[in-house]
């Protein structure tokens, strides 16, 4: 007695010819780093949540307090320090925002004193 389906399973994977890379035409330059040319390099964002960092800030005290309570005074430290973590992430978030605004505000006086100059 046959117990299996004898129709053929549909192939979830591309064919093995294909895998979906590009093909590169003799330019490797991508792979080719140059660390001294990036003195100007910021990270676009410090982590993936950015976004939720306080309310992740919240939940880890929050979880950190229920952990203290019920007596694990392990997890609760854990907690605590997801918590500083994502604490740290907002404090570098607000320095780097900071840090922008007097680049911003410096780069419009030097325009501004440009603009008087030649006006004058």
């Amino acid at each position: 007695m046959n117990n299996y389906k004898s129709h053929h399973k549909r192939n979830r994977f591309r064919h093995n010819g294909d895998r979906g890379f590009k093909k590169r035409n003799g330019d490797s330059s991508k792979f080719v780093s140059d660390f001294s040319s990036n003195s100007n390099y910021y990270r676009k964002s410090t982590s993936r949540n950015n976004h939720n960092a306080s309310k992740l800030v919240e939940k880890y005290n929050n979880l950190a307090r229920e952990a203290l309570s019920n007596g694990d005074k392990i997890l609760s430290e854990n907690y605590f320090q997801h918590a500083d973590h994502f604490a740290r992430i907002l404090s570098e978030k607000e320095n780097f925002k900071i840090a922008k605004e007097k680049e911003n505000n410096k780069q419009n006086i030097e325009l501004e004193s440009e603009k008087i100059e030649v006006s004058s």
